[in-house]
């Protein structure tokens, strides 16, 4: 596949579409396709571009991304008193709000002028929502909704994984692993959400020390624009340290659960396509 980002992500759409069309026309309701990469990996990017294709193809899209049901600062806050410090900072499971989430999905499918169905947008810049009134609108019923997200299809690790900790955060941090004990049970309210999903794809990187990279180097862009809230390469790391234990599960446990899985390589070229 040509490696010029662009061209790669137009490539990808186009075969993703191809091979999923028949399913999305025979739909009854909006066709949930999931997009699951870590951080880093360019789903944002492919998811629209892919919309693009799709309603070049006249299928109303919507693109919808797990990070904009983050609860807001001040509730996590509230989190952050009552279960654990870590909880402060967004990402983990347990950090967004599901049930909007899923109110959000339902409604889609009678969306029209007369019952606009609204959904959140999250600020990360500033860390938290922006206000209700700034959300945008689905005045259309879609025919395909493309949810993309870094935790997308997760399953709870065993008791016995979470034992010993995976980096220093958590020995200095979550020494008696409460935060990461918590996460995990969290996880399990996710997955109702999963099985919703009519397919899952997944962005597989090759490993955890490329996903810190492709992070940082997102991060060092908004650096370069003076971006609100910018992290510098001490807090970056600090940051994905609170993903590392989920990420290392996904990488190793997500391409068997997918129904499609695009590989990279170390500097984002696709170097397989495959389909469960």
């Amino acid at each position: 596949m040509n490696n010029d980002p662009s061209t790669q992500n137009l490539a990808l759409a186009v075969h993703l579409l191809d091979h999923y069309a028949g399913r999305i026309a025979r739909s009854r309701r909006p066709y949930l396709m999931g997009l699951s990469g870590l951080q880093g990996s360019g789903k944002s990017t492919l998811a629209r571009v892919i919309k693009t294709q799709a309603e070049a193809r006249g299928i109303p899209t919507e693109v919808l991304s797990l990070d904009d049901f983050y609860y807001s600062r001040a509730e996590r806050e509230m989190l952050a008193k009552e279960v654990h410090p870590l909880l402060r900072t967004r990402g983990v499971p347990g950090t967004h709000e599901i049930e909007l989430l899923l109110s959000v999905l339902a409604g889609l499918r009678k969306a029209s002028d007369k019952l606009p169905v609204p959904y959140p947008r999250f600020d990360k810049g500033r860390d938290t929502r922006l206000p209700p009134s700034r959300w945008p609108k689905v005045t259309r019923p879609p025919k395909l909704i493309i949810l993309e997200g870094w935790a997308l299809g997760i399953r709870p690790q065993s008791a016995a994984a979470l034992n010993a900790p995976v980096n220093e955060l958590e020995r200095k941090e979550d020494p008696d692993g409460t935060w990461r004990r918590w996460v995990n049970k969290q996880l399990r309210g996710y997955q109702p959400l999963w099985r919703k999903l009519d397919a899952l794809i997944v962005l597989q990187a090759p490993n955890w020390d490329v996903v810190r990279r492709w992070r940082s180097e997102q991060e060092e862009v908004l650096i370069a624009r003076h971006a609100p809230l910018a992290m510098d390469a001490k807090a970056m790391e600090r940051f994905l340290a609170h993903f590392e234990r989920l990420s290392r599960h996904a990488l190793a446990t997500l391409p068997q659960l997918a129904d499609s899985w695009v590989e990279y390589d170390t500097e984002r070229h696709v170097t397989g396509l495959n389909h469960g």
